[in-house]
């Protein structure tokens, strides 16, 4: 297998449209024709990921946390970012990151997570917003049909799937009337006039947008290229930021701390809110899930699961009447490297192909409580 195909079952189980705009998610280093016969799988791209991946004869290195997140003015190789790239430069070893899109994804982080604590009738929090795509379809004179779809193929239009080049047309008679100034490609200034047309349809992803209309633009031999847009909503059933699910049985906030506490097997938790206070509907988030507080308040779930939760947080909620609890960032997140590496090895198997996965073991959380 190539990296190439690694990514697209990862793009299977978290599909890049669902990041988040200020994510990196993809790619980090390598190249997509590169051979891949040994996949390591972790939480964090450490130095000390990447050194394990090597020893264990790794290709590729696939991670939660994305390598990059901002681009770099500069590779200091002296930098944990800049070791890392060379230690994966000098041995060939592909980097990728599933990070926003595999916590908004339907089997994501954060279903895995409400699953490992037991909450039942689920339900996305944020629920993913669209749209990522749009249709475009342009008016071509039937002599020209096969020019433009030259055009398309050589632009990021036309993709679906492990698809490209994909269009689709039908005939048709354009009318217009060119007026005072016009240079028409057929018909005569000032009549009505009528060409045999052919209206063809692709699909373009929201950020390639601006530069494939430009493309097909500079290809199109009409004086004012006819085209029009149309967004396409994605399938956003169960996909999204967060979670809200029954819990199973209803228990007080204190109840609930313990219980998640022996659910995850961790040395602490904390929480905010009375310990005596009643708890049917929680919501959860994966990793840092401050930046959820708003939709959590405006939710019927009581308390928020989650990790990085600060002290005015704690605050808000509980003069809004609400609890909250902590797992930690690391503890909300590792359990999805385990199923990550399941679900690599049960697409590979279905492709046919040969690639063993083998999961970071020794991962853990950087904060130790005295």
């Amino acid at each position: 297998m190539k990296v190439s195909d690694v990514i697209k079952i990862m793009a299977d189980m978290a599909p890049p449209h669902l990041a988040e705009d200020w994510d990196n998610s993809g790619l980090q280093f390598g190249s997509p024709a590169w051979d891949v016969k040994n996949v390591f799988v972790a939480l964090e791209p450490s130095l000390e990921a990447v050194h394990a991946a090597v020893r264990a004869g790794a290709d590729m290195l696939i991670t939660h946390h994305p390598l990059i997140f901002k681009p770099l003015s500069a590779i200091d190789t002296d930098s944990p970012t800049g070791a890392v790239i060379e230690t994966a430069a000098r041995n060939r070893l592909a980097v990728f990151a599933a990070h926003t899109n595999l916590d908004s994804a339907a089997g994501g982080v954060n279903d895995v997570l409400c699953e490992k604590i037991g909450l039942a009738d689920l339900s996305v929090l944020c629920p993913a917003s669209g749209p990522r795509q749009y249709k475009v379809v342009v008016f071509v004179p039937e002599d020209h049909t096969a020019k433009m779809i030259d055009a398309v193929c050589q632009s990021p239009a036309g993709r679906i799937g492990n698809y490209s080049c994909c269009t689709f047309r039908s005939p048709g008679t354009g009318t217009f009337v060119p007026g005072p100034g016009a240079d028409p490609y057929d018909g005569v200034i000032g009549e009505l006039s009528e060409a045999s047309e052919v209206r063809m349809e692709t699909v373009v992803e929201k950020a390639d947008l601006e530069a494939v209309i430009a493309h097909l633009k500079a290809h199109h031999p009409y004086e004012t290229m006819a085209y029009d847009l149309y967004p396409l909503e994605p399938e956003t059933a169960g996909q999204g930021l967060g979670r809200i699910g029954r819990v199973m049985p209803q228990m007080t906030l204190g109840e609930l701390a313990r219980d998640l506490k022996k659910r995850l097997e961790l040395p602490w938790v904390r929480f905010s809110g009375p310990a005596d206070f009643s708890v049917e509907s929680a919501a959860v988030c994966s990793g840092s899930g401050g930046g959820l507080l708003a939709a959590f308040f405006a939710s019927p779930a009581q308390v928020l699961i989650t990790g990085d939760l600060r002290y005015h947080d704690a605050i808000d909620a509980v003069q809004r009447g609400r609890g909250l609890i902590d797992i930690g960032h690391f503890a909300s997140e590792h359990i999805v490297v385990d199923v990550i590496c399941s679900r690599i090895r049960d697409a590979v198997h279905a492709a046919g192909g040969s690639v063993d996965v083998n999961v970071f073991d020794r991962e853990a959380d950087p904060f130790v409580h005295v």
